[in-house]
C-alpha cells in the first residue's frame, strides 16, 4: 500500500468525525478539474510517501483525538490491498470513510458488506450523457457508476454524493438531469470548482460558476434530492 499523502486532521471531510486523511495514488478517470493531478497520473517516484508503519504509529498516538480516517485518491478502490488496510484501521479503533468515483461497484459492495467502511462519499460527475466528456475518458460506459449509485441509495452504508461544478462542463440542464439520475439520495453536495496550479487541465483552463447562479438552481435540484447543499461556495 502506497500512502502518497497524509493530512493529519480534517474537521470537514468525515461528517460528525474528527479524522486524518490518507491519499492513495492512481485513478482510472482523467477529470480535467481534478486538483490531485500528481496522484491521478500515478508518479513512479515514491519520494514523499508516508510509510504504512509510520502512518499506523501516528494513529496509535491519536486515540481520543481522532475518530476516523478518510481514504481518498485518486480512487482508492484501485488498490488491491485496500481491504487489508481498512481492516487494520478498524482494528486500531478508528472509523473508515471511503471516497470513490463509483466505477468499481463490486469492490465497493465487498468492502461495505465486510464491515470495513463506515461512510462513503461518491463523486457523481455529471448527467449520463456528458459523463465521458467530464471524466476525460472517451466512450466511458456509465453502467458501473449507475450500479454504485443504486447500491448506495439502498442505504447499505451512510453515504453522500458530491459534484464539482465547472462552468465549461455543467449547464443547468445537466445538473437537473443529474439530480433526476440520483433522485432520492440521502445527501448531495455541490462544490464549486476552484482553480489551482495542480489542476489536471492546467491553471486558467476552467472556471467556476457564479455562486448566485448555484443558489438560484437549488430549489429545482431539491425537487429530486431535498438534502442538496452547497459546500465551499
Amino acid at each position: 500500500m502506497r500512502i502518497a499523502g497524509l493530512q493529519k486532521l480534517t474537521l470537514l471531510d468525515f461528517p460528525e468525525h474528527t479524522a486524518a486523511t490518507v491519499f492513495l495514488p492512481g485513478c482510472n478517470f482523467r477529470c480535467p478539474f481534478c486538483h490531485n493531478a500528481a496522484l491521478v497520473l500515478g508518479p513512479s517516484d515514491a519520494t514523499g510517501d508516508t510509510p504504512v508503519e509510520e502512518f499506523f504509529a501516528f494513529l496509535d498516538k491519536r486515540h481520543g483525538l481522532l475518530d476516523g480516517v478518510c481514504i481518498t485518491g485518486g480512487d482508492p478502490l484501485l488498490q488491491p490491498d485496500l481491504a487489508d488496510f481498512c481492516a487494520r484501521i478498524k482494528r486500531a479503533g478508528f472509523a473508515v470513510k471511503l471516497d470513490t468515483n463509483g466505477s468499481f461497484p463490486d469492490r465497493l459492495r465487498e468492502l461495505v458488506e465486510s464491515g470495513l467502511v463506515d461512510f462513503v462519499a461518491m463523486d457523481v460527475k455529471n448527467a449520463p450523457g456528458r459523463y465521458a466528456e467530464t471524466i476525460g475518458v472517451p466512450g466511458f460506459d456509465v453502467a458501473p457508476v449507475a450500479a454504485s449509485i443504486d447500491y448506495l441509495r439502498s442505504d447499505a452504508v451512510p453515504y453522500e454524493f458530491r459534484t464539482t461544478v465547472v462552468r465549461e462542463l455543467h449547464e443547468p440542464a445537466d445538473l437537473i438531469a443529474l439530480s433526476c439520475w440520483i433522485a432520492g439520495a440521502r445527501a448531495w453536495h455541490l462544490q464549486s470548482f476552484a482553480d489551482a496550479d495542480t489542476v489536471l487541465a492546467g491553471p486558467g483552463a476552467l472556471h467556476a460558476w457564479d455562486p448566485a447562479d448555484l443558489e438560484a438552481l437549488l430549489p429545482e435540484l431539491r425537487k429530486a434530492i431535498p438534502n442538496t447543499q452547497l459546500r465551499g461556495v
